[in-house]
Parts: C-alpha cells; sequence; structure tokens
C-alpha cells in the first residue's frame, strides 16, 4: 500500500473532480435544463431546488477546479445532510438509503467532508494561491 500513497494528492483530485462534475450535473438539470430532467420543468429559482440548483451548480463548478475548496466542500456536505435527512431519510428506512433513495445524497456528503477535511489536493486552483501568497 505505501506504493500507492504517492499517488494520494492526485488521486484526491481525481475524486473532487469526478464527484464535483456529477454533482454539478444535478444543478444545471434544475437550473438550465442540461440533461433534462422532467420532474425540473418549471423550476422557480426562489424555491428550495432553485436554490439547491444553484449550490449544485456553482458550488460544483468551484470544486471542479478546486476554488476555495474547503470552506465550499464543507458547506456542501451539509446541504447534502439536510438533504438527506428531509428528502429521504424518514422512519425505518433511516439508515436505508438503498430503500429510501438516499445513496446519492449521503455519498455526496461523506466525500464533501472528507474533501473539506483533506483538501483539494495537487491539481486544485487553490495551490496556485497559497505558494503566491
Amino acid at each position: 500500500m505505501n506504493a500507492l500513497s504517492r499517488y494520494q494528492p492526485i488521486l484526491l483530485s481525481v475524486l473532487r473532480i469526478a464527484a464535483a462534475y456529477m454533482f454539478m450535473l444535478h444543478g444545471s438539470a434544475k437550473l438550465f435544463a442540461l440533461p433534462h430532467v422532467e420532474m425540473f420543468d418549471g423550476l422557480q429559482l426562489f424555491s428550495l431546488y432553485g436554490f439547491a440548483g444553484v449550490l449544485e451548480f456553482f458550488g460544483g463548478l468551484l470544486l471542479l477546479i478546486g476554488l476555495f475548496t474547503r470552506p465550499v466542500a464543507f458547506i456542501l456536505s451539509g446541504m447534502m445532510a439536510v438533504a438527506y435527512f428531509t428528502a429521504h431519510a424518514s422512519g425505518s428506512t433511516v439508515l436505508l438509503p438503498l430503500l429510501n433513495g438516499g445513496e446519492a445524497a449521503a455519498l455526496f456528503s461523506f466525500i464533501f467532508i472528507y474533501i473539506a477535511a483533506a483538501g483539494g489536493g495537487a491539481w486544485a486552483l487553490d495551490n496556485k494561491f497559497h505558494k503566491a501568497g
């Protein structure tokens, strides 16, 4: 396993970029209908789903490029925890994301809290600013 540890900063960036891209798709579906998801037709920007779309798209974009990585990831982790417990977990299915449809929300929450703690990895734009400062 020690042989793989030298790739940790790069793989952290790959995880951040992949998760951010997939997260952004949720926001772009809500805000721009790209990709088109029928349940978001007529979505109001000043609604809970509209606000979630803004956070998903623009927060995801910041994570994708690795800018303000730690605070953005922390906020998005909390957002996804709230989404899990308000929209998915109820009654006897609270600990069963497979049954309540909350797998993505739970995984995003845990991935983002890890990124908030670990940082953006080798390919984060944050690294350029920390070296300059």
